[in-house]
């Protein structure tokens, strides 16, 4: 897991303190005060040492005091020193490897590669109880086929079929109505003279290939062109999420309404997720984004574990568990680990 906090400058015993205070914290979710670390830490010292030591972090920013009560809290600060170098995290065989590369290779052998992806989601929120995230492989950006079928009056259907046997439909509005024979001409073209191709280097082409046809067949292939293209760039199906409903029950999500909202928001919306996870495509590991701490999360009550994985080398996507800032991340990080390892060996064995 890499680590990217800042350097604590804390000695041995703050930090024995405030990873007991933190260990505490988010098992039980109340404010720890000073008997308790004295009792947890397992440290000889006095409570007058130990209530010494919490001003210290605290004036450090690594706890807060609520005002309700004597104990102390960790701040985002103190989750990230904790999440960086001071997390133990449980051992793999804890986490059901086999079950869940059987669910994997079971929806692969039915074909269905997007519900690999699918399976991948729930699997992470059924195991940790919070929200799974996926995002998928990016659609190939160029067509292995396209087909027009006359929807109506000056309405065509576009199908475009990628290389991996995925499908985009979009319907283009024509200036004039066009005949199934004309239709059949127009798919034939770009079939024979740019399949394999993407629909930006169609377009560089069009400019000098396209004077062989008329100019209202021109009209109709720019517009099919446009239109494959936008397809090729529409990202929103590519985050799958499961789970969404067990972050309800988390009552430091729940407290906090306008928290709520901002984090559902994330769901609908999509793209802050994406911008989030496509940063771990480019890191190595499991990578840690607490809210508070890291600009890229938007509520600071939530925290996001993920991970890249690959497909026969070469890394497609990323994956991840979206939860409360106070999870419990020695267990989460191995569930999100072993799922991608699982997804990567699933996506690169040969089916």
């Amino acid at each position: 897991m890499k680590s990217n906090g800042p350097d604590s400058g804390l000695d041995k015993r703050a930090q024995a303190l405030l990873k007991a205070l933190i260990e505490r914290y988010i098992a039980d979710g109340q404010p720890v005060g000073s008997r308790a670390l004295s009792r947890l830490s397992g440290l000889e010292l006095s409570p007058a040492t130990i209530r010494n030591v919490m001003a210290d972090l605290e004036d450090m920013g690594f706890i807060a005091s609520p005002h309700t009560s004597a104990g102390r809290v960790p701040t985002a600060r103190g989750y990230r020193l904790f999440v960086d170098s001071m997390l133990t995290v449980q051992p793999i065989d804890r986490i059901p490897a086999h079950a869940i590369d059987v669910q994997l290779q079971t929806q692969l052998q039915r074909g269905d590669p997007q519900r690999v992806i699918s399976t991948a989601a729930q699997v992470l929120s059924n195991l940790s109880q919070f929200a799974g995230v996926v995002i998928a492989p990016r659609r190939s950006a160029v067509f292995q086929q396209i087909e027009f079928l006359r929807l109506g009056e000056k309405r065509v259907l576009l199908i475009i079929v990628t290389p991996d046997g995925g499908v985009q439909n979009r319907i283009l509005f024509t200036d004039r109505d066009h005949s199934p024979p004309e239709l059949a001409e127009a798919a034939q073209f770009l079939n024979v003279h740019f399949a394999g191709h993407s629909f930006d280097e169609i377009r560089a082409r069009l400019q000098t290939d396209l004077r062989q046809l008329r100019d209202d067949m021109t009209t109709l292939m720019t517009r099919a062109v446009d239109a494959g293209e936008d397809a090729m760039k529409d990202d929103g199906d590519n985050v799958v999420i499961s789970g969404e409903r067990n972050l309800l029950g988390v009552q430091d999500l729940t407290d906090d309404m306008d928290a709520l909202k901002r984090l559902f928001a994330v769901f609908e919306q999509k793209t802050s997720l994406l911008q989030l996870l496509d940063t771990s495509v480019r890191a190595e590991g499991v990578q840690i984004f607490i809210g508070g701490d890291s600009e890229l999360v938007p509520v600071d009550s939530m925290s996001i574990v993920a991970a890249p994985y690959e497909a026969d080398g070469k890394i497609v996507g990323t994956l991840g568990v979206i939860g409360p800032t106070r999870m419990a991340y020695d267990r989460v990080v191995p569930i999100v680990d072993i799922t991608a390892k699982l997804l990567t060996n699933a996506l690169s064995s040969p089916h």
